[in-house]
């Protein structure tokens, strides 16, 4: 009696997830298609819709133009759709020191063990974050906070600046709590190039996903968004 029990459980836990993860969070930001880039339009394209993963309502709000994050509980939104080749342009600023956050593309939006899902994380850390987290004595490089690039959820990449399995920037451009920087991501056929700040400076290729969607993170602290906008490549 017991088997039946547990397995009617797990489904009802499975069909719970499935209905949350449904939820509009919110609709912020741009899909511009691409032949609106090549001809110069002025059309603004489609506004994205965010769905709920594994975060709370409250953890996200819209304000005019700014998405805000709260940080809590650790999880993600993702987008509506599924990409596969595209630009992604995002501006984005830590309210705290130390703050840790990022985007994720490519991903099957599933949480795992730690509440983050699989894909290429584009990571998104103030820079006090190296002196917060020493280990052994020593900092972290500070590389690390200045767009890293890595395979997550057991996705496998090649980094073009090895750290380990990561990839870490060429040169540090990131700014400091309360300064927006701008990320330029470009992801064509299991090749992601990150530009920070208008220079590019990281990248991984060899993807072993390459479509899926793309995930907003919350880990714990307050980070803010703007002016997002998705172009879909053919």
């Amino acid at each position: 009696m017991r088997k039946p029990i547990v397995l009617l459980c797990l489904l009802v836990a499975a069909f719970s997830f499935n209905i949350s993860a449904q939820k509009l969070v919110a609709k912020f930001g741009k899909e511009v298609p691409w032949q609106n880039v090549l001809d110069n339009s002025d059309v603004a394209g489609n506004t994205v819709s965010w769905m709920q993963v594994n975060t709370e309502p409250e953890t996200w709000k819209v304000d005019g133009e700014v998405l805000i994050c709260s940080g809590l509980p650790i999880g993600v939104i993702r987008s509506e759709k599924e990409y596969e080749n595209f630009i992604m342009h995002i501006e984005w600023r830590h309210m705290e020191a130390g703050g840790n956050s990022g985007t994720f593309v490519w991903s099957k939006a599933i949480p795992g063990d730690n509440r983050l899902p699989d894909g290429v994380e584009v990571q998104m850390l103030e820079l006090d974050w190296v002196n917060q987290n020493m280990r052994n004595g020593e900092k972290p490089p500070i590389a690390y906070v200045h767009g890293e690039l890595f395979g997550v959820g057991g996705v496998e990449i090649v980094p073009d600046n090895p750290r380990g399995k990561r990839s870490k920037s060429i040169e540090n451009r990131c700014k400091g709590k309360g300064e927006w920087n701008t990320y330029d991501v470009v992801c064509v056929d299991g090749t992601v190039k990150l530009s920070v700040n208008g220079k590019f400076v990281n990248g991984i290729s060899q993807s072993s996903q390459k479509k899926g969607f793309i995930c907003l993170e919350a880990e714990g602290a307050e980070i803010q968004f703007r002016n997002i906008k998705i172009v879909k490549l053919p």
